[in-house]
């Protein structure tokens, strides 16, 4: 399981350099940039399950805090959330290469901004919120639901580093 770990976190720090890099430029045009780190996620925590989902979630979060001018452990908080519920549905739904990425990212990223939201209530000066119903927040889900099929195709590359051994059940 460590070496899975290790791999997630690996992918999605790389997916966040290349997102505060490379893809914020395309933020100055569409003011919204996709979080390929929180589908890498979505996608290690899905085919994975719920500890490996935990797990990746919050070193890659943790480390994302320490890139971010977030609070220290917010997205800590956040990802492994979002990874303990994405691993509660391994097993649940056929992977297919279309629908459920795209299904399972535009949830994550309504999670993502719902949580931000909550907190945001909570620690008013210190958390910084989505505007819920801003084209921010809409743009970015629309941007994870499109690249997610791709974002998963390419992830299944990989699948000897990403994914574990499957059990027999």
């Amino acid at each position: 399981m460590a070496r899975k770990v290790i791999w997630g976190v690996v992918f999605i720090l790389a997916a966040a350099l290349l997102q505060s890099t490379v893809f914020s430029r395309l933020s100055l045009y569409i003011h919204a940039v996709p979080d390929f780190a929180l589908c890498i996620l979505i996608y290690c925590a899905y085919v994975n399950g719920t500890m490996t989902g935990q797990l990746t979630g919050f070193f890659s979060g943790f480390l994302l805090d320490f890139l971010s001018v977030a609070p220290l452990g917010l997205n800590a908080l956040i990802r492994t959330l979002s990874g303990c519920i994405a691993g509660l549905l391994k097993g649940t739904f056929f992977l297919d290469v279309f629908f459920l990425p795209m299904a399972l990212c535009a949830g994550a990223t309504i999670f993502k901004a719902l949580a931000h939201f909550l907190l945001h209530l909570l620690f008013r000066d210190s958390v910084p919120a989505y505007t819920l119903f801003g084209f921010t927040l809409w743009m970015e889900i629309a941007l994870n639901t499109l690249s997610a099929p791709f974002l998963f195709g390419f992830l299944r590359l990989f699948e000897p580093l990403l994914v574990g051994k499957r059990e027999n059940v």
